[in-house]
């Protein structure tokens, strides 16, 4: 079998720039790439963090109203150095976060935010 690699996952998102300004100021990433296309009506903005190939893909559609999530989405996971430093840092830019999770032996282990179209982000310590 070929080996695979992982490229990118994609979001739709309601207001693109308010998108990419969170995930710029809250999470590091910065834009890649993008691709307008005005004759289907969308615009693909990829971002990344610097270290990974991997990439987010937010896709904007025109004029259309917010998506509703569904119930299969779960979400997407970041890791960081120091998860207390990075929910104290988010807090402190007034995102709401969940409580923070510990191992058994106290270790910070994860917590979740949300971005501006209601998908759940996962931090977890690396």
């Amino acid at each position: 079998m070929q080996k695979y690699r992982m490229a990118h996952t994609m979001l739709r998102v309601f207001d693109l720039e308010r998108s990419i300004q969170f995930y710029e100021k809250v999470l590091g990433l910065r834009v890649i790439r993008s691709v307008d296309v005005p004759e289907h009506k969308f615009t693909l903005v990829f971002l990344g963090d610097g270290v990974s190939d991997f990439l987010l893909e937010l896709t904007y559609n025109y004029g259309r109203a917010p998506y509703e999530l569904g119930t299969g989405y779960g979400h997407i996971a970041f890791t960081v150095p120091d998860l207390i430093q990075s929910n104290e840092e988010h807090r402190t830019m007034g995102i709401e976060c969940s409580p923070l999770r510990y191992t058994e032996d106290g270790t910070p282990r994860y917590y979740f935010i949300e971005d501006p179209d209601g998908y759940e982000i996962e931090l977890l310590q690396e």
